[in-house]
């Protein structure tokens, strides 16, 4: 019988900080899991080599279920994104296995296309309302049908999600960057540059926005109620999830759809958002809420409330992550859009294939498994680099959600 033989915890910076969990199995098999946890990167590094790297080597690699049990109910301790992030990479890498073991990619032990296609969005942003219709218009030319716009404030240094040089990443200093923030200024700007994107471009695509957890629930709900007229897909994050009875608030008084959960890592971190219906999008991800396992628990019981799946896809989840989550999407039946950033050059010199772009939407690989492998040599040219994500002030100095 084959056994878990050796486990690997890797740690390289290729365009930005990534941790990648490695499990050999005694038969030659090898899967990766994503460990990245941004800004805690090392965190999660400790967690899986000090703690879960020793419960793994002797087990049965064909035994997910159990093992993610064993790791999750066996440390007492439950939940919270480190742990969860490790569970993941574990998971992740025995599903890659299993893949390689049965010659067939993950998508197909999971049942099979949905779908055609993974429908994506990516993100156009501008220093001014100029820039941003302009990179609209490029993510347009390039087959996007849904993409989601950000512009910087005038006057607001903190804006969020506006891109400096050709991939956005927020943890690019070696201490948090502390950032200045209005709320009010927010509120009055961002309706009108979204205004103008549709006047511009139409309403042929799907157009997309995120709050960022930054307005207070009554704030959120005047912001989702001055865009109706956008027609958003959705708004992101329009105030922070752990009060889940807030969204009832933003509810009563938008239709401006809701979507949640890139920050939340189980399926009871959501599970009053989705069974009361207070969300239209979950945006739980692989690598944060306990690996392909767990985040099809989640999207199972959406589906019963007819809440569409959203995962987050920023950069500071690696191409295994990605690969993983187009494997999931394309598999499940309540799927909403992936959030699909792309990733600095670096990043494709350590991490070879996984899913391909076309016309607007993601394909999974055909390859078994997840069809992602790991360069150690090149990895070795990227040394983990300290970086932190920016920290949000108002303009009265106290910190504010960033």
């Amino acid at each position: 019988m084959s056994r878990i033989e050796r486990v690997e915890v890797l740690v390289a910076s290729p365009g930005r900080n990534y941790v990648t969990l490695r499990i050999t199995t005694s038969d030659g098999v090898t899967g990766l899991g994503d460990a990245t946890l941004n800004g805690r990167e090392l965190a999660v590094a400790s967690y899986l080599r000090d703690h879960l790297v020793p419960l793994l080597i002797g087990r049965d690699p064909a035994r997910i279920e159990d093992t993610w049990q064993y790791l999750y109910k066996g440390a007492y301790w439950r939940r919270g994104p480190v742990t969860m992030t490790a569970i993941a990479a574990v998971d992740t890498a025995l599903w890659d296995i299993k893949g390689k073991v049965a010659g067939l990619p993950v998508y197909q032990l999971l049942g099979g296309r949905a779908r055609d296609g993974v429908l994506v969005y990516s993100h156009a942003s501008g220093e001014d309302v100029p820039q941003l219709l302009d990179d609209v218009a490029r993510f347009r030319d390039l087959g996007y049908r849904a993409i989601r716009a950000q512009a910087a404030v005038p006057g607001i240094a903190g804006s969020y999600g506006v891109r400096h040089g050709k991939v956005y990443e927020p943890a690019a200093t070696a201490l948090p960057d502390e950032q200045p923030w209005s709320t009010e200024a927010y509120l009055d700007f961002a309706p009108t540059y979204l205004r103008e994107v549709r006047e511009r471009f139409g309403f042929d695509f799907h157009l997309l926005h995120d709050v960022h957890h930054r307005l207070s629930p009554i704030e959120a709900a005047r912001f989702g109620k001055s865009v109706e007229d956008c027609r958003l897909f959705w708004m992101e994050d329009p105030t922070p999830a752990e009060n889940q009875e807030a969204f009832r608030l933003i509810r009563s008084h938008t239709t401006t759809p809701i979507a949640v959960g890139e920050a939340l890592t189980s399926i009871w971190d959501v599970q009053h958002l989705i069974t009361e219906q207070l969300i239209d999008y979950v945006r739980t991800t692989v690598v944060h809420a306990g690996g392909i396992s767990h985040l099809r628990r989640i999207f199972d019981l959406a589906a019963l409330y007819q809440v569409r799946t959203g995962s987050h896809g920023a950069t500071d989840l690696s191409p295994v992550t990605l690969s993983a989550a187009v494997h999931v999407d394309i598999s499940v039946p309540n799927f909403g859009i992936q959030e699909y950033m792309g990733f600095a050059d670096e990043t494709a010199e350590v991490f070879h294939g996984g899913p391909m772009y076309a016309d607007g939407v993601l394909l999974p690989s055909e390859e078994p498994g997840l069809g992602v492998e790991y360069d150690d040599e090149a990895a070795e040219k990227f040394p983990y680099d300290p970086r932190y994500l920016p920290v949000a002030r108002r303009l009265d100095g106290s910190v504010h959600d960033w």
